[in-house]
């Protein structure tokens, strides 16, 4: 059993590599299951007794980060408090700086070095504080950070100005580039906090969904107002029209139609009466039900759906490993590129030694590893939010990666291309006890949840069979792929499923044979019909390039029926779910391979695959067995998944192109002196804007 999760609120990361240090620190304490993420503000590890909530939040501190208490006001010296401050100070500095430039006479009084140093240290101990605390803790962590280039960069031109103020030699007085590197910086961060905002939206509206009370039937039947928390399996709650369903639940009493848009993507409202199972996060349009709590908070479908985005936003794909281990290094580099553009460009170039400390400024705040860090994880943030949004779970980054590239997709057909909704076509009996074989397949399909058996069900209900009809039955055994198995009080033997149960081929084929001790009495015929949407998802698929084939345990005419109505080449038919597996496997083996299936019967085929997707609705196993979990059950939206998993790895590729293009061109030509420090802090501080920018176009981008 697995420990609870802990969930921490984490003040103080301003990049990815915050995150990084952070997350090396608690995988050191022994720490497993560790998710950092600084844009969320969000850290979350599995609890270990062996390590005390005071050794970690210590640890935090230590690295210059700060745990949020609950219920504690914000901050005031917020980023936006910071920004606004340095700007008020350096805006007269740099207005002096452009006068200077284009030989304006202007604001006099700033001529005087002493009062250009009083406008700048307010700003440079901003930049002290904000920048150089983080700087140092990633440093002492070993996963040196942007920080550390900008503090650094910042304070060289300051204390090269102070020296010039103390000695009066104008020309080594850059007070404006200190003060503009660290305000252009913060505007940048100001910006890229505001812009990743954006792209955690998805988590934020799930977790919306979430915030509601509801009224609980009290035993004596008074109405008790609780809170989200408070709702324990088995409570049977008021559910009105306008409310918030606040749990998993079944119904006991009621009709109404209810709005499950926000998980499942379905625009039309779905009817609800007693027996239905109701999605917490769905809302009751119209109508009123009494039900009773199935499952609630994190093991309801909607705190599994919010788990999951979680997992999957912190989840790496191949692609960024080679960014990432870039960035481990790119801090280092880039320092001792500084240094080589100042001691070359003074000593080997005889540039004036001022100029040669502008030119190893600008290589450092030029430079941007932040880029590189960003260019994966804002883009699965919004990708993985779009399909959450149209009722798709995809369970990793790596899986949006996978699925991006897959080569074929293997169906199962009954529930997945086709309805499931079965029909009785026709019956043959062998007997003339028809009344009597009736009763026993009747009972016998009472005890299975396969679509087929219901289907029977409903068929002799239809008929005038009730519950005083059925046959008494013992040691009754579902078997998948085969069928059900029972006997009676006199030891005779009754099997009703495919052609498995005869012991020798039958004269006449049917869908289901029903036998008793292996003498066939009676063969029923079934019909079924293809889903609106499987053909207009076929055809999108061979249009990619994708291969599709059915893999089925139907009859080999039924099977080849369906392929030939949907234009499929290749199937197989009469397949075990063990002889499903063996196929999954060597088709994965050559070529990446997803298995579509319903979660239940294919969960082993599924989970086998190089994706697994289900289609069931909102199931528990489906959940479990797939890497890509469809909640409304419509084939459609197989085309979504694959467009956005397309759309989505598209997009980090040319974010990292981007963030490896800045940086290999902007510090050749900040190392050449052809970039002033200001400008080079200018284009650093909008370099991850591009990045997030390019990400949230995702949000609304075209898919088909």
């Amino acid at each position: 059993m697995k420990n609870k999760i802990v969930e921490l609120e984490v003040e103080g990361m301003t990049c990815n590599n915050c995150a990084m240090s952070l997350n090396k620190y608690l995988k050191k304490q022994g720490l497993e299951e560790v998710y950092v993420n600084f844009a969320t503000k969000e850290v979350r590890y599995e609890a270990n007794p062996a390590v005390k909530m005071e050794t970690v939040k210590k640890g935090i501190q230590q690295l210059g980060f700060s745990v949020v208490a609950e219920n504690l006001p914000e901050a005031w010296w917020t980023l936006s408090r910071k920004l606004g401050v340095s700007t008020f100070f350096t805006l007269p500095l740099f207005v002096q700086h452009l006068f200077h430039m284009f030989n304006i006479s202007g604001l006099s009084f700033l001529d005087n070095p002493w009062v250009q140093l009083a406008f700048c240290l307010p700003v440079f101990l901003i930049g002290c504080f904000h920048f150089g605390k983080s700087a140092y803790h990633s440093l002492v962590s070993g996963v040196p950070n942007m920080d550390v280039l900008i503090f650094i960069g910042s304070t060289a031109a300051f204390v090269y100005s102070l020296i010039g103020t103390w000695q009066g030699v104008a020309v080594y007085i850059f007070y404006e580039t200190s003060a503009m590197i660290i305000t252009l910086v913060l505007l940048g961060n100001y910006i890229e906090h505001r812009s990743i905002e954006q792209t955690t939206s998805a988590i934020k509206e799930l977790l919306a969904l979430q915030n509601t009370k509801a009224k609980k039937i009290g035993q004596l039947g008074e109405i008790i107002w609780v809170t989200q928390d408070q709702i324990r399996v088995g409570d049977r709650l008021q559910l009105n029209e306008g409310d918030k369903i606040p749990a998993d639940a079944k119904v006991l009493n009621g009709f109404a139609e209810v709005d499950e848009s926000m998980l499942t993507g379905e625009a039309l409202a779905v009817e609800k009466g007693k027996g239905d199972q109701v999605v917490g996060g769905a809302i009751v349009q119209t109508g009123n039900l009494q039900v009773q709590v199935t499952a609630a908070g994190r093991d309801a479908v909607l705190g599994q759906m919010i788990e999951l985005v979680k997992s999957a936003q912190q989840d790496q794909p191949d692609i960024q490993r080679l960014a990432d281990r870039i960035s481990a290094i790119f801090v280092p580099v880039v320092l001792l590129i500084a240094l080589l553009t100042l001691l070359i460009s003074h000593f080997v170039f005889d540039v004036v030694f001022y100029q040669a400390l502008m030119n190893s400024i600008a290589v450092l705040v030029i430079s941007c590893p932040c880029a590189m860090g960003l260019a994966t994880p804002t883009a699965v943030m919004v990708g993985v939010g779009r399909v959450a949004k149209n009722g798709i779970l995809i369970k990793g980054a790596q899986t949006l990666e996978v699925f991006a590239g897959i080569e074929r997709m293997v169906f199962d057909k009954t529930g997945t291309l086709t309805t499931g909704a079965f029909q009785v076509q026709d019956f043959e009996y062998f007997t003339e006890d028809q009344d009597q074989v009736n009763q026993i397949i009747y009972s016998l399909e009472q005890h299975s949840s396969h679509p087929i058996a219901e289907s029977i069900v409903k068929y002799f209900e239809a008929q005038g069979l009730a519950q005083q009809n059925a046959y008494p039955l013992l040691a009754i055994e579902e078997r998948k792929g085969v069928g059900m198995k029972a006997t009676d009080a006199e030891t005779n033997i009754f099997e009703l499923g495919s052609v498995r149960i005869l012991k020798t081929a039958p004269a006449t084929k049917f869908d289901l044979y029903f036998c008793k001790n292996g003498e066939l009495l009676a063969g029923i015929n079934l019909q079924d019909e293809l889903k609106p949407n499987a053909l207009d998802t076929i055809n999108y698929l061979k249009a990619q390039g994708i291969e599709p084939i059915i893999l089925s345990g139907d009859r080999a005419e039924k099977v080849a029926a369906t392929a030939q109505k949907l234009g499929i080449e290749k199937y197989e038919s009469a397949q075990l779910p063990t002889e499903k597996l063996a196929k999954i496997k060597a088709w994965s083996a050559s070529a990446s391979t997803a298995m579509v299936g319903d979660g239940i019967n294919d969960a082993l085929a599924l989970s086998s695959a190089s994706i697994g997707v289900s289609l069931s609705t909102a199931s528990q196993i489906a959940i479990q067995s797939a890497q890509i979990v469809l909640l409304n059950g419509d084939l459609s939206y197989l085309k979504t998944a694959v467009a956005i998993s397309k759309k989505t790895l598209e997009t980090i590729k040319q974010n990292l192109f981007w963030a490896f293009a800045y940086n290999v061109v902007a510090i050749p030509i900040a190392a050449l002196g052809y970039l002033n420090p200001m400008w080079g802090a200018l284009f650093m501080a909008f370099s991850d804007v591009v990045v997030i920018g390019n990400s949230i176009r995702l949000k609304t981008k075209k898919i088909f």
